[in-house]
C-alpha cells in the first residue's frame, strides 16, 4: 500500500509554520502536537528563537554581498534560519539531509524559482558553516 505525502506530517514543515508563528507574532504560545518527532521539532523550533541573533550574524557573514536577510520572504528568512540552526547544533546530521529537507518542506511555500536559490543558498552557507568531511 502506497502512503501519501501528507506535508503537515513533515518535522520541517512543522517547524516553519511553528517559526512563522512566533517570529511575526511575539505573543504567540508555543505548544506541539503529539508527533513522533516531537522532541526534534520543539529542539529546533526553541534553538531557533533562542539563537536567533547568532544564526543572523551566521547568514549576514557568509551571504554578506549576495544577498540581505530583511529584505527576503519572511517565510524564506524561516526556512534559511532553521536550516541554519540546524547545520550549526545538529552535526549528526548530515547536510545533504538537511538541504534535502528544506527543500522539500519548502515546496510547501514557496515557488520552484525560489527553492532553487534557497538550495544554491544553503548549498554555499552549509560549505562555510561545515567542513567537507562528510
Amino acid at each position: 500500500m502506497q502512503t501519501l505525502y501528507r506535508p503537515d506530517q513533515n518535522p520541517r514543515v512543522i517547524i516553519i509554520q511553528k517559526l512563522y508563528g512566533k517570529f511575526f507574532n511575539k505573543s504567540e504560545r508555543l505548544t506541539f502536537s503529539k508527533h513522533r518527532f516531537k522532541k526534534f521539532i520543539k529542539d529546533v523550533v526553541n534553538g531557533t528563537i533562542e539563537r536567533d541573533e547568532i544564526i543572523t550574524d551566521e547568514l549576514n557573514t557568509h551571504l554578506q554581498g549576495d544577498l540581505e536577510l530583511s529584505k527576503l520572504d519572511k517565510i524564506f528568512q524561516i526556512i534559511i534560519k532553521s536550516a541554519v540552526f540546524e547545520l550549526l547544533y545538529k552535526t549528526k546530521t548530515s547536510t545533504k539531509i538537511i538541504i534535502k529537507e528544506y527543500l522539500t518542506a519548502s515546496n510547501s511555500f514557496l515557488d520552484n524559482s525560489q527553492t532553487k536559490y534557497l538550495n544554491a543558498l544553503l548549498d554555499k552557507i552549509a560549505k562555510k558553516i561545515r567542513s567537507s568531511n562528510e
